[in-house]
């Protein structure tokens, strides 16, 4: 299925994430990603100490609803249910004799929910927290009442703790982002000096999405395509945690992701490929997953390694079947290597070393001391160049430091002592090498090599149009994703870009092939 593109919902909301972004520095991709969990309906944890952005953040998204009403909430271990769900009624208590909240202007009314220190919450509120989180829905008195809270934004600076009753609160936050203070200087300097009023609604109206948009949207991201390629991407990132949880069984390293998480992973993928103005989810959706399934921050970098090679080995790739064409051209190889090249075993007379160091010199005299002489110092012999040279006994002791050159007969060395010249022969064994001769093949046997060397090219040019012609179009704009880092583009291409070397370099070893029958003496 052709991947369509929407340009009018990929322009108005990347002009809507630009207009949240003006003023903030290093803060770009979580408010992006707050807008994207908003849209498609999910909910974001924000981890990082206080004065870094996290409420900022919060306050920026709800300029982006036209009519977005916000509730803002510090939690304390003395919160009450009135302060986050609003005050009991006490006209229906008296009156009706229900109980029941007065929800106007709190959590249940609002569009966007900040929740600041969320688990310091108690047990009250966590439990009403959760419906809200998973339904949206809120049950007030005796009833359940629709929300219609459409991002619930929530931070603390530190991560609940383990084995705690909170675990089902954090396990509804889709996406987990860590923020830190600004790390680039030149960011640091312009934020200290920016005198723009960061929090003031500076959204223009048409930007802003309304209601009847948003539940228009809703039922667009449901009809939005999975091609095979993500869902298997998505497999084999499941299958790699679990060989990781494997590993790793009895430590507290495991990286535990249920069903229902993997379902709104792929939903808000839905939603990124939606607002990126697509009908089909692509590869570069995927990198959302490393937002989504990290439970502690230290295995982060584990999830982006196994999500990035995920893509990169198993995303985009093309019906080349690179093993075959590998075989055939090694096959062609082997059978010009064996026609053209005869081998046959030469025995040769070699130097026999002797601790892979000295060359020992067979004497027949007791004329001076010395058996072994340095391999290192007699290959520097010259013919009629004497050199001082060392000479060692049997035990390897250095005995004698004497004017020594190569001798005229291969194998030899002439010593001077005591105004002589003497030609001692170097110990010598028998070897073994194996000696190769071209010829020429015979006109028949080249004519067919010709036919198998044109056949294999032809196919290799086919294969490499195919991948020009049928490369998936999505690679075309990978680099544009609203929601994922334009450099992870690359990683998308490489699958295809490593069969296109691979078979650039078996163009090369053919065309290798071609030349050695060809010139062959």
């Amino acid at each position: 299925m052709p991947t369509t593109i929407d340009q009018s919902v990929h322009t108005k909301v990347s002009a809507l994430l630009d207009a949240l972004c003006k003023g903030l520095y290093e803060r770009e991709m979580p408010v992006k990603l707050a807008l994207l969990s908003a849209i498609a309906g999910e909910s974001i944890f924000l981890l990082g100490p206080p004065g870094v952005g996290k409420s900022l953040i919060a306050r920026r998204l709800k300029f982006a609803f036209r009519d977005g009403k916000s509730f803002e909430y510090l939690m304390s271990k003395f919160s009450t249910p009135d302060e986050i769900f609003g005050p009991v009624s006490i006209k229906k208590l008296k009156e009706e004799d229900r109980y029941e909240r007065q929800t106007e202007n709190y959590l249940p009314g609002a569009n966007i929910v900040f929740l600041d220190e969320i688990w310091k919450a108690g047990p009250a509120i966590q439990n009403a927290l959760l419906t809200i989180l998973n339904e949206k829905i809120y049950r007030n008195g005796g009833e359940d009442h629709k929300v219609d809270i459409r991002g619930i934004i929530t931070a603390s600076n530190e991560l609940p703790p383990r084995n705690s009753s909170l675990a089902p609160i954090w396990d509804r936050f889709l996406l987990r982002l860590e923020l830190g203070n600004i790390r680039q200087f030149k960011n640091f300097l312009s934020m200290i000096t920016d005198t723009r009023d960061v929090y003031g609604d500076d959204i223009a109206g048409e930007l802003k999405l309304t209601g009847a948009e948003l539940s228009e949207w809703a039922a667009a991201i449901d009809a939005i395509a999975v091609p095979a390629e993500v869902l298997n991407t998505v497999q084999v990132v499941k299958i790699k945690l679990e060989e990781h949880n494997a590993r790793s069984a009895g430590s507290d390293r495991l990286i535990d992701v249920h069903d229902r998480r993997w379902k709104k992973i792929v939903r808000l993928m839905r939603a990124s490929a939606f607002l990126n103005g697509r009908s089909k989810v692509d590869l570069m959706d995927c990198f959302l997953m490393v937002h989504c399934l990290w439970g502690e921050p230290q295995q982060r970098d584990k999830i982006q390694e196994i999500v990035t090679e995920a893509i990169r080995r198993h995303g985009y790739t093309m019906a080349v079947n690179l093993q075959m064409l590998k075989r055939e051209v090694q096959d062609f190889e082997e059978d010009v290597d064996a026609e053209i090249r005869v081998r046959h075993k030469v025995t040769e007379e070699q130097l026999q070393p002797v601790r892979d160091e000295y060359y020992e010199l067979v004497k027949d005299d007791d004329k001076f001391d010395g058996v072994y002489v340095p391999i290192k110092q007699f290959q520097k012999l010259q013919l009629e160049e004497p050199q001082v040279t060392n000479f060692y006994d049997k035990d390897f002791n250095l005995v004698n430091r004497l004017q020594a050159q190569k001798g005229s007969a291969q194998f030899t060395i002439e010593v001077f002592f005591n105004s002589e010249r003497h030609a001692y022969p170097l110990r010598t064994r028998k070897a073994e090498r194996t000696e190769v001769i071209s010829k020429k093949p015979h006109p028949v046997v080249q004519e067919h090599w010709d036919e198998r060397c044109q056949r294999l090219f032809s196919y290799l040019s086919q294969q490499e149009e195919k991948i020009r012609a049928q490369a998936p179009e999505e690679l075309d704009y990978v680099d544009r994703n609203l929601f994922v880092a334009a450099a992870y583009g690359e990683v998308v291409r490489s699958n295809l870009e490593e069969v296109r070397q691979a078979l650039m370099q078996l163009r090369l070893r053919l065309e290798k092939v071609q030349y050695a029958y060809t010139h062959v003496g």
